[in-house]
């Protein structure tokens, strides 16, 4: 009998309020501890009642990442895939959701033979069991698994037991971090710590002990709070960890291995450092790449989504906006993107020639009809201005809709999404989500993850692929160009360069570059294969074409 791998376990849990950097702190945790030779996977817990991220608005949850089994999942497991360089799986992903709903499936098939389900502590066992199957899956040294949400909220209390559950069990192998935030108050003209000391006792209510204090703040931490949190919130002065406000996030990793924080991690795992050294060379080797840039490229990214009250929310895109960066940065050209809403244009707020500032133009996907006909505009006036414009999913089907209207002349052309009743439905829904659709069945069943699809020699796609024949891209959509007009929009000029392998489904549409310096849209996402390591081949062939 083989003998069980034995993980080592790292919870990072928040105080004092949300989004202060508990994904890129757990993403930032894994760089580092894969720097020192071990193998990391990492877990998000969502503490939602949504089975998956799929149903929600972006401008409520940010972007859904979709990982390659087409799970849809929080923004927060693209950082862990982009930092650590690998491919999670569902396993590596629940919400409150679906743990209950798992609970409820086993009751209901009598798996728990009879016995009475309660949420303590059925509700606790199945969470760790999720976190000990995606450690043995991934064979992983060390798991790292961020708790969504802030330490008070009722609805990681649960999680939070789970973690306690599991600190009993393996009393030498859970580690906990807490990432709290320290204010600085104009006003008052100092940072202040007291918040921090009641999340940490807050925590201690939950039965759980901070091993690691991650301050967060605008300045780097002082002593003498260090020392006040140190005292007040029962830990090692050495073990309270400064996290100033950086220009970039890929900075984090190196600012935490300033306070030995990978040393510190194993020192608290009962893990030997000894012979172990912490290999950051090609990260370090990254930002320098990414700093002291003096050309700029100017990019446009028009999307439907930016909207968020009286502010513009950018984490619906951040994998996109993530991808240009890394393309950019290797190219040796600093980006400059400018988020722009496309309800803009509409309400007449901003004027179409705008655009023509801007190096490139991208246009990202979405769903529905709002900011549509701003998004519409936009494709013309890059197609018609020659400036290079890259469409991501919806901005490919946007593109074809475009390209039918002003080259062919269907002016209602449309999708079936928008307006069953035009007379050119361009873009129609799949036939397999057809039926989805009429039973209201909305969550986790669009096409999603990654599918084949086969190159055509001799073009954009062809080339900025080095001349490989066959890719493998993630998806997430309904809808897909009508088969019924294909032939006629390749007659008027536009290539389908990428298609499924039995030909059916149009995964890449450009003009040539005869006619147009960069005119392509993709049906599937390939921000979610950009990394900072290795930048995704059409994201840099759409900045080559923006810097020309």
């Amino acid at each position: 009998m083989v003998k069980k791998k034995k993980h080592k376990y790292i919870f990072v849990v928040g105080g004092v309020m949300s989004g202060v950097g508990k994904g890129i702190t757990s993403s930032s945790i894994g760089t580092i501890l894969k720097a020192r030779g071990f193998n990391v996977t990492a877990l998000k817990i969502d503490p939602y009642i949504n089975v998956d991220a799929g149903t929600m608005n972006p401008t409520e949850h940010g972007e859904v990442f979709v990982l390659s089994d087409g799970d849809e999942t929080d923004q927060d497991m693209g950082n862990y895939e982009r930092f650590l360089d690998i491919d999670l799986t569902h396993t590596n992903y629940m919400t409150t959701g679906r743990v209950y709903l798992e609970v409820i499936k086993k009751e209901r098939n009598l798996e728990y033979k009879g016995k009475n389900v309660e949420v303590v502590p059925d509700i606790p066992i199945e969470v760790n069991k999720r976190i000990e199957k995606a450690s043995d899956i991934a064979n992983s040294d060390i798991t790292i698994i961020e708790i969504g949400g802030t330490i008070g909220e009722y609805q990681n209390i649960i999680f939070l037991e789970a973690a306690r559950m599991l600190k009993t069990k393996y009393p030498k192998d859970v580690a906990f971090v807490m990432v709290s935030y320290l204010p600085m108050p104009s006003k008052i003209g100092e940072m202040k710590t007291k918040p921090t000391q009641y999340a940490a006792r807050t925590l201690n209510g939950a039965g759980i002990q901070a091993d690691i204090i991650v301050a967060r703040s605008e300045l780097l931490i002082d002593n003498k709070r260090k020392d006040k949190i140190a005292l007040f919130c029962n830990i090692d002065h050495e073990n309270v960890i400064s996290a100033p406000d950086v220009d970039s996030i890929y900075d984090v990793p190196v600012n935490f291995e300033k306070d030995n924080l990978g040393i510190k991690l194993c020192k608290v795992l009962n893990i030997s450092t000894k012979n172990q050294v912490t290999n950051l060379s090609d990260w370090k080797k990254f930002i320098a790449k990414s700093k002291n840039l003096n050309e700029e490229v100017n990019i446009a990214v028009v999307g439907k989504y930016f909207d968020s009250g009286d502010f513009v929310l950018s984490d619906v895109y951040i994998s996109v906006l993530e991808a240009i960066k890394y393309s950019a940065y290797s190219l040796g050209k600093k980006p400059k993107i400018h988020c722009i809403n496309s309800k803009d244009f509409e309400k007449g707020n901003l004027k179409i020639n705008t655009l023509k500032k801007y190096d490139g133009i991208l246009v990202p996907g979405g769903f529905g009809e709002a900011g549509i006909e701003g998004l519409v505009e936009t494709i013309r006036f890059a197609r018609e201005n020659k400036i290079p414009y890259f469409g991501l999913c919806y901005g490919m089907q946007l593109m074809i809709i475009e390209y039918a209207r002003n080259v062919l002349n269907w002016k209602d052309a449309n999708t079936t999404e928008i307006n069953p009743k035009s007379s050119h439905l361009v873009i129609d829904i799949m036939l397999d989500q057809k039926k989805k659709l009429e039973e209201n069945n909305y969550g986790n069943s669009m096409r999603l993850g990654s599918y084949e699809a086969n190159l055509k020699k001799d073009t954009i796609a062809h080339k900025a692929y080095g001349g490989k024949e066959k890719i493998i891209e993630r998806h997430r959509h309904r809808y897909e160009v009508n088969p019924k007009y294909i032939e006629e929009i390749e007659k008027a000029g536009l290539i389908f360069s990428g298609t499924s392998p039995d030909g059916k489904l149009m995964e890449i549409a450009e003009l040539p570059k005869s006619i147009h310096p960069f005119f392509l849209g993709v049906q599937f996402h390939p921000e979610f294969l950009a990394r900072p390591l290795s930048p995704h081949p059409l994201f840099t062939e759409f900045l080559k074409a923006t810097i020309k």
